[in-house]
């Protein structure tokens, strides 16, 4: 299985308000010469209010993670891949985002955190503004990167958790980690709110006319149950549709479809067309499904001539 060569698509289906005209003339050949040659292996359709998006657990199972909603190990998994084996296997772990949140009438969303544009230097500074207070709590915060940090603490251990990502310019209210009221993480965003409030931290920020950090997210929680072993290599994840996807721009979208189907999707059917094994995941918001080389009966291959797979077919399925 270790010649497979996966690819992994997030954000395959877009939208249901998708722009019919951007999908009217979208043209993608390779992708559905790939449908008619290969086999469906593997569906994963559930809601779309899960805690991990469908390519979040997709890319959780080929990686051989725990791969439940909400329950996927991803801070974990980070230091184990920067080969910290001994850190990732002691105790519980998980990323925190510095974030803002935006205060509506009557909900309040997570904005895109890159807009913080944080650097280095800042995030360092506001780590050590809001470390002591985690560390009350057996929290502790170390530095990764300007808008994710690492945290390491019993309190992370059995905490469900979506990705920023997956509640970006959604109402929190629904994604909250920590369900309980009792528990630290609740106090902690009531605390940190107060704190950086009137803080000259966010006080240099707005004369900079950049908004202010008022929140956090805590997300990628969990212990790594043992040393995964990924199949080698492991799944290329394209990403080339996210940004238009998560922007709602349809007309982008169909455009980063059809340079994804010229670049990596023709690059796969020509190694397929080779006689080479290969697994493709298309992943959209409620589902994903994965087809994969495989033998297969006259009758199929016939169906596959004369009842072909159409992407517009599979999208409604994701």
């Amino acid at each position: 299985m270790s010649d497979i060569l996966h690819l992994l698509i997030p954000y395959a289906a877009g939208a249901s308000e998708a722009s019919p005209q951007a999908l009217a003339g979208l043209a993608l050949p390779h992708l559905e010469r790939l449908l008619a040659r290969l086999t469906l292996h593997e569906s994963d359709l559930g809601d779309d209010d899960a805690l991990s998006a469908p390519h979040e657990r997709a890319l959780a199972r080929a990686l051989c993670l725990p791969s439940a909603p909400g329950r996927i190990p991803w801070a974990a998994h980070h230091l184990h891949q920067q080969g910290r084996h001994a850190e990732a296997a002691q105790g519980a772990w998980a990323f925190v985002t510095p974030c803002h949140w935006r205060v509506g009438a009557d909900h309040v969303t997570l904005e895109d955190p890159a807009q913080l544009q944080l650097t280095m230097d800042e995030s360092r500074a506001l780590l050590a503004l809001m470390a002591p207070w985690f560390e009350e709590d057996g929290i502790t915060l170390l530095y990764d990167q300007p808008t994710r940090w690492l945290a390491r603490g019993e309190p992370l251990a059995d905490l469900v958790t979506a990705s920023p990502e997956r509640v970006l310019h959604r109402d929190v209210s629904h994604w909250l980690p920590g369900e309980q009221k009792t528990h630290p993480l609740r106090r902690l965003h009531s605390e940190m709110q107060m704190l950086l409030y009137t803080h000259p931290f966010n006080e240099a920020r707005e004369a900079r006319r950049l908004p202010p950090v008022n929140a956090f997210w805590v997300h990628g929680a969990g212990r790594l149950p043992q040393a995964p072993r990924p199949p080698a290599p492991p799944p290329v994840v394209e990403d080339g549709l996210r940004d238009a996807a998560l922007r709602e721009d349809w007309t982008a979208w169909a455009g980063a479809w059809q340079a994804l189907d010229a670049g990596a999707l023709a690059r796969l059917d020509a190694h397929v067309a080779r006689g080479g094994a290969a697994r493709l995941t298309l992943c959209g918001e409620r589902g994903a499904l994965t087809w994969q080389t495989a033998p297969r009966s006259w009758g199929q291959k016939i169906s596959s001539i004369f009842r072909p797979q159409r992407f517009a077919d599979v999208r409604e399925k994701l």
